[in-house]
């Protein structure tokens, strides 16, 4: 009985209920993305190159780059019109006593009482990146690269000493050149530039040959030679008076 009295006054209660609700939603999204590759190839940068034969070691590649990107949307467009509408809601519903009371609905739905201008956020996006990119090869096969290197180094000896040869070939054909002419009596001038040719080399006589020369025999040891021989002379001569 109690139950069934609760839900007559519940229902027999006129309720009335004011309701205003504006809703207006605005979502702007905007986003760029941009992908950056920095590809790095490997390859036999460096190599040593001995008469016909490569030797490959263990290198190092050290690549600093700079990239830079510029992104923009056309047509540029700063700001947008957003409407802004009529949600003035005073009538249609009524209370009681008849008088006009809001219903929830606007009056005046579609009608817009002015324009909004709203950013687009829409810029030019410039960016600059940079970096290092690092390589290291290592060759597997070590037993090869060491017999290489082994194999470099002879060649190194071997073309120093032919170039040694070929210098003492150049020094020995200065010098017989230069004592040629130095023999005739013809050499370059002192202020010429090609004077320090023949600069160092210098003219002599050879092995067990004396060069012409004059010596001086003192007086006194002429004079002295005769008197000596007349000496010798008077003591082998007899004496006739003796017996």
């Amino acid at each position: 009985m109690k139950r069934a009295l609760a839900a007559l006054l519940l229902f027999s209660a006129p309720v009335q209920a004011q309701v205003s609700s504006t809703a207006a939603p605005v979502a702007n999204s905007s986003g760029s993305v941009t992908n950056q590759a920095v590809q790095v190839v490997p390859g036999k940068n460096f190599e040593y190159r001995y008469n016909g034969f490569t030797c490959q070691g263990t290198s190092l590649t050290i690549s600093p780059f700079l990239s830079s990107t510029i992104g923009w949307a056309e047509p540029y467009e700063s700001h947008y019109n957003e409407p802004v509408y009529d949600t003035l809601d005073l009538v249609g519903a009524f209370d009681e006593e008849g008088n006009p009371i809001p219903d929830g609905v606007p009056d005046n739905p579609g009608n817009i009482l002015f324009m909004r201008p709203v950013r687009t956020g829409q810029k030019t996006n410039y960016s600059v990146n940079g970096g290092i990119t690092a390589t290291i090869s290592i060759p597997l096969d070590r037993s090869h690269i060491k017999s290489c290197h082994r194999a470099a180094e002879k060649q190194v000896a071997l073309l120093e000493q032919q170039l040694a040869d070929k210098r003492l070939n150049y020094e020995i054909a200065r010098l017989k050149n230069c004592s040629s002419l130095l023999k005739e009596g013809v050499m370059f001038h002192p202020d010429s530039p090609f004077a320090a040719i023949c600069a160092d080399v210098v003219l002599t006589n050879p092995p067990g040959v004396l060069p012409p020369h004059i010596h001086s025999i003192p007086t006194a040891a002429k004079n002295a030679e005769p008197a000596d021989a007349q000496k010798q002379t008077q003591q082998k001569t007899p004496d006739p008076s003796a017996p």
